[in-house]
This record gives structure tokens, C-alpha cells and sequence, in this order.
């Protein structure tokens, strides 16, 4: 198969048709194989209804649904462990992302070797105040973290070599960092295309301004696991290390001086400052070490990513 496409969607019964028959359009012209693969995600309206439509007139169409609301990770993530296709691309259901670009994504990932293709949405048609200028920072500061050399993190589409949709875990809101997790995993060579972004037609956007804040928590914590996630210490072994090496040497500075009649330890906020250090740095090496400890009992201690093996 060539092609699979991930929608992950929450209440889109009016846009769904309309996408249907546009990327129907678009494999047909394009004598592509696909399959696409429609998760609802806890819809309150009648999308899944429409789901099962396509699907009874299409067998191409897919669909999987939530009980609940879980977000757009989670959608992505059971999508991406249905799909099948060579390519795997991610779109969203309301229309503003074009099925039409979908054969130069292809054409990227098969031809020209990237292992992941994401979307750049250079003309928007959101909000300023409220998406275009968050975003713009969002994603700068995401560069600036992360090295991935990219616009728009947070566009919708994109597209994916199956394996590397097969080797990531998405959850929670990383959605977001798809690029930066993929990197995490050792697929490298990312690249980026100018995608035409189309006015929304039906609906509201599902998104508010939290999303920026949870963003931004979800980076540090990739980062982190990133670098440190198998091996606690390196990190919070050298902050505590740090810490009490500070605060043990102004504990004795502080010392010295109330043998000197200098000071009194009580009255002297020195004395507790460094006690301080003293106590969180000991804290953070503790951390450390218990961290270490879980990581070495952990199932995917030795878990890691084969591209080849010579048997």
C-alpha cells in the first residue's frame, strides 16, 4: 500500500464529506494505493455516523472511535498503530489543510529520502492575536530548544516513513513535537514543505490558549527524557553535586568566621543559606540516584531503535 492518512477529528460531521471527496480525488489522479484512517475522538455530534458512511461506500475509509475525549495525541497514536502504508500522512479534518499536497509529501519521502516531511503554514488564515503570533514565538523557541530547524512544529500535515510511526509514542499533547521525538528516536533528516492553508468552512477551532502553556511543559519534558531519561544521575546527580559543594564551602566559611567572633550562626542568614544548599543539593543527588535506580529495574532499560541488523 502507498499511502495511509491519519485524520484524528472531534465533532467534524460537515467538513467530513467534503474531505472525503477531495482526497478521493486526489489518489484516483495520482493512481495511488491508500487507506485512510478517520479517528473520532469522543465526537459529540454525528461524525461517526459519517464514518461509517464512507465506510460502506468506501472499504478504504477506517475509522476508530473514543469514548471519550482523549486530544489529538491520542488519536494520532492509534492511527498510527492501524496504518499500513509505505507513507503514512497526518491532516486534520476541517479543511484547512489541502489533500492536493499530498503527492509532493509522497514524492519527498519516497524520491528525495527524508524521513519525515512537516507542513509549514507560511500565509494563515487564523487569528493573529490569538494563533499567528503565539505560534510564531512557540515555534522559535521550539527551534532554539530542540536544533530542528523548522517553521511550523504544530502544523497538521505532515508525512511520515511507516517505520518512523512505528518506532515513536505519542501522548499527552507532543503532538506538537512529533519532529523533536522522531529526532529523540534517530530519524534525522527532516524535512519541510510550504503547505497552502485554506479559511476553516465549518465549525470552530477546538483549541485555546492553554494549548501554548501545556505546550511548552510538554518541550522541557521531552528535552529532559531526551538527554537524561536513561540515566537520572548525569542530571540531577551534578545540580546536587553542584549544590552541596556550594553550600558545604560557605558552611565552612561561615564556620570560620564564628571562630573568629565575626558572626553569630544564628543570626546570620548565611548559616542558613548554605545549610540550604546543603540540604537540596543532598536532596537532588537522592533523586538522582533513586531515578537511576528505577531506569535499571525498568522493562525498556535496554530497549533501543535497530535500523539494520547482520545476523
Amino acid at each position: 500500500m502507498d499511502i495511509s492518512i491519519v485524520i484524528p477529528l472531534y465533532n467534524e460531521d460537515e467538513s467530513l464529506p467534503h474531505l472525503a471527496s477531495w482526497i478521493d480525488r486526489v489518489m484516483i489522479q495520482n493512481n495511488f494505493s491508500y487507506e485512510v484512517i478517520m479517528v473520532d475522538d469522543g465526537s459529540k455530534d454525528s461524525s461517526w455516523k459519517v464514518i461509517e458512511n464512507l465506510h460502506n461506500s468506501n472499504p478504504a475509509y477506517k475509522g476508530v472511535k473514543f469514548r471519550r475525549n482523549y486530544g489529538k495525541s491520542a488519536a494520532l497514536n492509534v492511527g498510527f498503530a492501524h496504518a499500513q502504508g509505505d507513507v503514512v500522512i497526518t491532516m486534520d479534518a476541517d479543511l484547512q489543510d489541502s489533500p492536493d499536497e499530498i503527492p509532493e509529501l509522497y514524492s519527498m519521502i519516497t524520491s528525495q529520502g527524508f524521513d519525515l516531511v512537516s507542513g509549514w503554514k507560511k500565509k494563515r488564515y487564523d487569528s493573529k492575536l490569538a494563533k499567528n503570533i503565539p505560534s510564531k514565538f512557540f515555534n522559535w523557541t521550539t527551534r532554539l530548544m530542540s536544533g530542528i530547524r523548522l517553521h511550523d512544529f504544530n502544523c497538521g500535515l505532515k508525512a511520515y516513513r511507516l517505520d518512523v510511526v512505528k518506532s515513536i509514542e505519542v501522548y499527552g499533547e507532543m503532538h506538537r513535537f512529533i519532529p523533536v521525538i522522531a529526532k529523540w528516536a534517530g530519524f534525522s533528516n527532516i524535512g519541510e514543505k510550504v503547505v497552502h492553508h485554506r479559511k476553516r468552512e465549518f465549525g470552530v477551532t477546538k483549541f485555546g490558549i492553554s494549548r501554548f502553556v501545556n505546550g511548552y511543559l510538554d518541550l522541557i519534558s521531552i528535552m529532559f527524557m531526551s538527554r537524561f531519561g536513561k540515566q537520572p544521575m548525569h542530571f540531577f546527580g551534578f545540580v546536587g553535586s553542584c549544590s552541596f559543594l556550594m553550600g558545604f564551602g560557605a558552611l565552612l566559611v561561615v564556620c570560620i568566621l564564628r571562630l573568629l567572633g565575626r558572626i553569630s550562626l544564628t543570626n546570620s542568614v548565611w548559616f542558613y543559606m548554605s545549610m540550604l544548599f546543603v540540604v537540596i543539593g543532598a536532596m537532588l543527588f537522592l533523586a538522582g540516584f533513586l531515578g537511576e535506580l528505577i531506569c535499571r529495574n525498568s522493562p525498556t532499560r535496554n530497549s533501543y531503535l535497530i535500523e539494520k541488523d547482520l545476523q
